[in-house]
């Protein structure tokens, strides 16, 4: 492991900066909150935040008396309460806090601890007494941080999962109590710590249990023993259980607790689309190096540097490890100043595998100390990666944020929106590299062209003109003549085009105003006389793709210019583009999508754009079926006896108009209408919140070679086709309603392109089949028909 000690400062250049480490610390002994000198020791150990409990071990030996008396009482009366059913006796009151119950009180520094809400109470407990007492604890704690000025509370996660030992009702108990939290401390945030898995528990584990209310009921220990298999997947249902309970909370979070072994990626990458706000390391998370010091292994640096990704960084909390407050020595002078460590180098930080090699015939210092962990984790933030191109701020912001798709027909876009368009150089180094392609081949096999000696080449939509700038270079590149055509029905655009003519482009472009579906054409020659006379052009450039490939009028507009196009050997650029998809499970955006549903009817209906991110795609690639399935795919030029069509149903010649697919459609668009039925495999039980959407888009394909030039958003493709391409992100069509899904199940996808002749909309529909036998499946869930009608694409 090689030691790096680069500064991450803002100072440095972009791209040698990292991902930074927020560092708390939580003691699970301690009993009240830190003093000013301890909280400045940690401080200046590197610690930047830390926990403390909102009540002491008076009131937890307060609430153990109430509980053990009264299930004496109930004991000696021959009454057990085990279920809902209290009967006639109520269960005792918990009394209010006093000032022996508790050490935190408002002061200035409250608002920077996080309160830790007593890990002892059960709210999962299947003695009602314990649970309705645990219950009372959680919201007395709740409101008095709340009422200090604390921020940020944590809960420890319910003991059980739904799979066994009455986990179900355990579940709707905690989810139920956490819900009854979050209404109590309404400017709280919340989070639930939950192990990514359920661990076996070996003998320090047990050791260091902390003794909760349940323990006073012998037959818990008996559900608890019955419940120690569970899945791997059973920590996170419960999770998805506890907050869909809660509606998807904004305010509900995940201190997702790091396992001792890793679980497969799947898991992984399961939780890595959670709201995930701490990630929590115990002692036993850790392992000793060569030279002593605690270390991480590959899988768990891993694990911590892709976390380390999302726009909101996840805070690293360490629990019973690392610097200790009770070490601060308020007689030492340098305690509370700064420590001043030996450099390190790379002999502090060998790798695991050489630290256990018998080979080595290594000997283990002590390390350095209590402050070994921190340490260690200040150096391992320096073994990140460095920002990419791809990860600027700007970038990075836009990770997971809704945006409403373009109008480009109805609306006319301002400049600072063309101009993040281009900033990609990916998308226009293809398009010049598939105009010099075309240039090259007209050349070549001496095509004819439609105006003598020059090729004519227009640029349909030209906003800022990016694309005319590139296609000039391939001219000059090919030493083929063409004379250029640049149609722009922005009035702004417009006089933004002529100035580039004036300033760049040196008068050899010529700039029109006007709808690309109502121009006619280059002109020839004008005269008093016989008006103007139109031409053809050989190559159509056009930029008009949207995140779906279609789903910004591209196959529209392209019909109503592919009048100008020369007959047989015109060009489009693109040629062709396909639509993609999978389905996938992203809680913060349906949390997002959800609350603006309140104000917003169509939030459901509107297919978002997105920088997809934090998300798990929920399906398996298997033989037939992989996960992603192509939808459609749209080609240009469009058969000349389509046209034909399409002006005989406008003009009623066809069925008497008003046949078309909608009701009152003549049915003149209707064949730019898909449909696809596409099925996809998922191996394990999860969720799926919607369908990603992608494209792939081939600009020109060689007649000489079949080689094709192309631009691609596909995960699985796009490094091999177009490589940090940010034009587009990624199209998001939200479900109404999650679909939840057992093991070993296949979500069939319907989803159509509607229109009628006035305006395009996507409608889509998905349902979870899972086998019951070899040849047997039955319908677990569905999400009914979900239309984008009423924000449709206008014509």
């Amino acid at each position: 492991m090689p030691f790096d000690q680069a500064d991450t400062s803002f100072g440095e250049p972009f791209g040698s900066q990292r991902p930074r480490f927020n560092i708390g610390k939580h003691e699970s002994a301690r009993d009240a909150p830190l003093t000013d000198l301890q909280y400045g020791y940690l401080l200046n150990q590197g610690i930047d935040f830390v926990t403390t409990p909102v009540t002491n071990s008076h009131f937890k030996t307060r609430v153990f008396e109430l509980v053990s008396d009264h299930l004496a009482v109930l004991r000696r009366q021959g009454q057990e309460p085990t279920s809902t059913e209290t009967g006639s006796q109520a269960d005792p009151i918990v009394l209010p806090l006093t000032p022996e119950d508790t050490g935190l009180f408002p002061s200035p520094a409250v608002n920077t601890y996080t309160a830790y809400i007593s890990p002892w109470i059960d709210l999962c407990s299947s003695n009602s007494l314990i649970a309705s007492i645990s219950r009372q604890v959680l919201n007395l704690e709740v409101n008095y941080a709340a009422f200090c000025g604390v921020r940020t509370i944590v809960i420890a996660g319910p003991a059980r999962d739904a799979s066994r030992g009455g986990g179900n009702r355990a579940l709707a108990q905690y989810s139920r109590a956490v819900q009854e939290a979050l209404t109590i401390g309404p400017s709280l945030t919340v989070l639930i710590h939950m192990p990514m898995y359920r661990e076996p528990e070996e003998p320090e584990d047990l050791e260091c249990a902390i003794e909760t209310l349940s323990s006073l009921d012998p037959r818990e220990a008996t559900l608890k023993a019955d419940n120690q298999e569970a899945e791997l997947f059973g920590a996170w249902s419960s999770w998805h259980h506890v907050r869909s309970s809660c509606n998807y909370s904004l305010r509900l979070f995940v201190a997702l607790q790091v396992p001792r072994v890793m679980p497969e990626r799947a898991l992984q990458n399961r939780w890595f689309a959670e709201p995930l706000h701490y990630l929590t390391l115990k002692p036993r998370v850790f392992q000793q190096n060569k030279a002593g010091y605690p270390c991480l292994s590959k899988c768990h640096q891993e694990l911590i540097f892709s976390y380390m990704r999302l726009k909101t960084v996840p805070w690293i909390l360490l629990c019973d490890v690392g610097p200790d407050s009770a070490d601060f020595k308020p007689d030492d002078p340098s305690a509370l100043s700064a420590s001043n460590r030996p450099p390190l180098t790379d002999e502090d930080f060998p790798s695991l595998a050489a630290a256990h090699d018998p080979a080595s015939g290594a000997t283990f210092s002590h390390g350095p100390g209590a402050n070994a962990h921190m340490v260690y984790l200040q150096w391992l933030e320096t073994q990140q990666s460095p920002f990419t191109a791809l990860e600027t701020p700007t970038l990075t912001s836009f990770q997971d944020w809704l945006q409403s798709p373009l109008q480009p027909l109805s609306d006319n876009l301002e400049s600072a929106t063309y101009e993040v368009f281009e900033g990609d150089p990916v998308k226009y180094n293809q398009y010049e590299a598939a105009v010099e392609e075309a240039l090259s081949e007209w050349k070549d096999l001496n095509l004819p062209t439609s105006k003598e000696g020059t090729v004519v080449i227009a640029v349909a939509g030209s906003g800022r003109g990016p694309l005319v700038t590139r296609a000039l270079k391939a001219a000059e590149t090919t030493k083929v003549d063409v004379d250029v055509w640049a149609v722009e029905k922005n009035p702004n655009a417009y006089v933004y085009l002529l100035r580039q003519n004036q300033m760049l482009w040196g008068g050899r472009v010529h700039v029109v105003k006007t709808d690309m579906r109502a121009w006619k054409g280059p002109v020839l020659s004008q005269s008093p006389e016989t008006g103007p006379v139109y031409g053809k052009v050989d190559i159509l450039i056009s930029e008009l793709l949207g995140s779906f490939g279609d789903n910004e009028l591209s196959p529209e507009c392209l019909d109503g210019i592919q009048h100008v196009l020369a007959k047989p050997h015109g060009i489009s650029i693109p040629q062709s583009y396909t639509a993609h998809m999978s389905p996938i499970s992203t809680p913060k955006l349906y949390g997002d999508i959800l609350a603006r549903s309140a104000a917003d009817a169509t939030a459901f209906s509107t297919p978002w754009v997105v920088r997809l991110f934090a998300i798990d795609f929920v399906c398996e690639k298997v033989p037939n079926h992989g996960r992603f399935q192509q939808a459609w795919e749209f080609s240009h030029p469009v058969p000349e006896g389509t046209l034909q069509n399409v002006e005989a149903r406008r003009s009623g010649g066809i069925m008497g108009g008003g046949g078309g697919s909608m009701a009152g459609a003549a049915g003149a668009n209707d064949h730019n209408s898909r449909y696809c039925h596409v099925t996809f495999v998922c191996r394990t039980a999860g969720v799926t919140h919607g369908l990603a959407g992608y494209f792939e888009s081939t600009l020109y394909e060689s007649r000489l070679n079949a080689q094709k030039v192309e631009i691609s958003t596909h995960p699985e493709r796009i490094d091999r086709k177009s490589k940090d391409m940010i034009s587009w992100f990624p199209i998001f069509f939200p479900l109404k309603e999650p679909i939840s899904f057992p093991a070993d199940t296949e979500l069939e996808v319907s989803m159509w392109r509607q229109t009628d002749d006035t305006k395009v909309w996507y409608e889509w529909q998905m349902e979870a089949w899972t086998w019951v036998g070899q040849a047997t499946r039955i319908k677990v869930a569905s999400s009914g028909l979900c239309s984008s009608r009423k924000v449709a694409c206008l014509m």
